[in-house]
């Protein structure tokens, strides 16, 4: 079983950036597909972004496209978001989450989470 650690949330202005790591202890990571989720108080779990095994293929949802990028690190064994032009609507508990079968855009399609990491992006 995987775990899956995130890190390098925080608060940041808006129009500003930040990147997240998704730490994998356990299993290889490259086994997996991974994926970025984001929930607000009093909301759903949103999709962010997923990742295929390869890294060659990425998809985004509609809020965050052009604005967030994907990425992962197979000899680090860990997943990236990249966010830039970042708005107060984008202020969520971010989690990394893999699955074993493929690219999906809903949460429950997949298998293990990790902790999440808070971004607050001030107006």
């Amino acid at each position: 079983q995987v775990q899956l650690t995130e890190s390098g949330g925080g608060l940041v202005q808006a129009g500003g950036s930040l990147t997240l790591s998704c730490a994998a202890s356990g299993r290889t990571l490259s086994n997996y597909v991974m994926g970025w989720f984001r929930q607000a108080p009093g909301m759903e779990r949103e999709f962010v972004a997923t990742i295929s095994r390869s890294g060659r293929n990425t998809l985004y949802g509609d809020s965050v496209l052009g604005r967030f990028t994907i990425s992962r690190d197979s000899a680090k064994n860990t997943v990236y978001l990249q966010m830039n032009s970042l708005k107060p609507e984008d202020t969520a508990v971010y989690y990394c989450a893999g699955n074993f079968d493929g690219m999906a855009t809903m949460p429950r399609l997949y298998d293990y989470w990790g902790q999440g990491t808070q971004v607050t992006v001030s107006s």
